[in-house]
């Protein structure tokens, strides 16, 4: 091949434009970039140590033991059974430069010093468009933890945390604090403290994640424009908890036993929460009297959401409101068997409708006389005679007896002081069977 050079009397505008931009490649950092397998635990750390920006390094099939500092933008990996093993302490990877990419890796046996931020995977501040896809990782302290990022990107790994821990003093699964434009999605994560924990960060997107056996599964502080659908819980204390955080859009998400709540909005604005499918919360020990029985969607102090076209089912309360959670948007919703539908504590009267549409209330029957699906008259879900119901538990089975059914409508032709709790003017009649 021959040389093109270029004297002062030649310049590079006399080479072709292909000639050039073929030249921008060739000494581009990109095509220098440099492919390396490695074996053991010396051979790794000693390429990281001298690896260049680009460069790739597979490992092979073994355990590696240590903790492994990432100090270049380069794509780590392995072939199946390759092991990074902590030996019990410390971070078992740190990632120094943005642009990283770490797939394919187990990564086990990291410290437990939350203090210490022991994790599996450790995403140093301003360290940008990480990548973490495909890695099965078991510990516990966090799995992947990173602060002040963006646009980091942890997708379809397993991430499972020490069962024999408490759960508060285990890591969580994924905790980003500070990162902008984080993407979770299609990860498989349990027994750890929260599945996803999200605290002053913006513009997140959760999107079709399995949580399980752990405190909660996603959990926003502080944040601001987030989203969240497609994701499953089960078996934990609490599902989606919204604290402090505005604009949270969370929509086609599933949970089931939980044990206080499947969504929480705690002094949370502007958010909304529609298309959920929220059974089971059930706490074996609640007791009314603590306000600790479990809650489809528990709101406090929280205002100017929205909350509609959600399914509240099964659960030993449907909906809580307390503590100046007025001023929020319930209409579409179904509540079906729950032991207590709706317990309000406040001394407002709240409207549960919205331009002419209620919610479904399972065992309200109201009269329809032009069959438009919408109950002739109001229905006040939280009356005196549930409050009745809540100081005297041993009493549910008369909720539904004919005697309880008349004195609800004695009740409705009289006003006994003055108004307060909760009324759906336009009580939905059918059950829609799928949302």
């Amino acid at each position: 091949m021959k040389r093109v050079t270029h004297s002062p009397m030649f310049p590079l505008i006399n080479c072709p434009v292909k000639c050039i931009a073929a030249l921008t490649l060739l000494f581009s950092p990109l095509s220098l970039a440099a492919n390396y397998s490695v074996t053991n635990s010396d051979a790794l750390k000693a390429q990281l140590s001298q690896v260049a920006a680009g460069d790739t390094i597979t490992l092979k099939a073994g355990v590696y033991l240590g903790n492994f500092e990432v100090p270049q933008a380069i794509h780590l990996t392995g072939e199946k059974g390759a092991i990074i093993d902590a030996q019990g302490g410390g971070i078992a990877l740190s990632i120094h430069s943005s642009d990283t990419k770490i797939s394919n890796l187990q990564i086990q046996n990291w410290g437990a010093d939350l203090y210490e931020l022991n994790a599996g995977i450790l995403v140093k501040d301003n360290a940008n468009s990480v990548r973490i896809e495909g890695c099965r990782l078991t510990g516990d302290g966090f799995g992947i933890y990173s602060e002040n990022s963006h646009k980091i990107t942890v997708a379809n790994n397993v991430i499972s945390g020490n069962p024999q821990l408490f759960k508060l003093d285990r890591g969580d699964g994924v905790y980003l604090k500070g990162v902008d434009a984080p993407v979770i999605f299609d990860n498989h994560i349990s027994n750890v403290r929260d599945g996803v924990y999200l605290e002053t960060s913006t513009n997140s997107l959760v999107f079709n994640n399995r949580f399980h056996s752990q405190q909660y599964g996603i959990h926003y502080m502080y944040t601001k424009y987030d989203e969240a659908y497609g994701n499953e819980v089960d078996n934990v204390d609490g599902g989606y908890a919204i604290m402090s955080s505005h604009f949270v859009n969370l929509h086609q998400n599933q949970a089931s036993n939980a044990l206080d709540f499947g969504v929480l909005l705690n002094i949370s604005n502007h958010s909304i929460v529609s298309n959920n499918r929220i059974s089971l919360a059930h706490n074996p020990q609640g007791k009314p009297e603590l306000g600790n029985e479990g809650k489809g969607i528990f709101i406090y102090g929280a205002r100017d959401n929205e909350i509609t076209h959600n399914l509240f089912a099964t659960s030993d309360i449907g909906i809580y409101m307390a503590m100046g959670g007025e001023g929020n948007k319930v209409y579409g919703n179904q509540f079906v068997n729950n032991q207590i539908q709706v317990k309000y504590v406040g001394d407002s009267l709240l409207e549960w409708s919205h331009e002419g549409k209620g919610n479904y209330w399972s065992g309200y029957m109201g009269w329809d006389a032009n069959h438009d699906g919408i109950a002739d008259a109001p229905y006040r879900p939280n009356d005196s005679l549930d409050k009745l119901f809540w100081l005297y538990p041993e009493a549910e089975f008369l909720m539904n007896s004919p005697v309880v059914a008349v004195l609800r409508w004695v009740q409705s032709q009289f006003a006994f002081g003055p108004s307060t709790g909760i009324v759906d003017s336009f009580p939905l009649l059918n059950l829609e069977r799928a949302l």
